[in-house]
């Protein structure tokens, strides 16, 4: 699916590379969710071909994952649609290696014992 804004920043360009187009495009336009960009813009900011990444866009389309509005380009609103997007694992999957693995036990160990105040108590 995509990336974060800080892994877009801090990371080389060729381990992201390793990701495939629509993936650089679609991290590219969630890093910056706020804006719309023609496909050339997307081609110069992720270093790849403007026709490669209008296919991509196309296919991102297809899929319901970015809108397109005359010559501008932005990712959808639709957070369950891209979280179910397998870009989404292959690009963990990448980062995991990279980065390692998140720990989930370190997480529980951090983890609030109450829930946050604005979530409401199902009781």
């Amino acid at each position: 699916m995509s990336i974060d804004r800080d892994t877009f920043e801090n990371t080389s360009e060729e381990e992201l590379a390793d990701l495939s187009v629509p993936d650089q495009v679609l991290g590219f336009l969630d890093a910056n969710e706020d804006r719309a960009f023609k496909a050339r813009e997307i081609a110069s900011q992720v270093g790849v071909d403007e026709g490669a990444v209008s296919t991509a866009l196309s296919r991102l389309k297809d899929r319901g994952l970015v809108e397109h509005k005359a010559t501008y380009w932005a990712i959808t609103d639709d957070t369950e649609r891209l979280e179910g997007y397998s870009g989404y694992k292959r690009a963990t999957a990448l980062f995991n290696e990279q980065l390692g693995k998140e720990n989930t036990e370190s997480w529980r160990e951090h983890a609030p014992g109450e829930p946050h105040p604005s979530v409401e108590n199902k009781q």
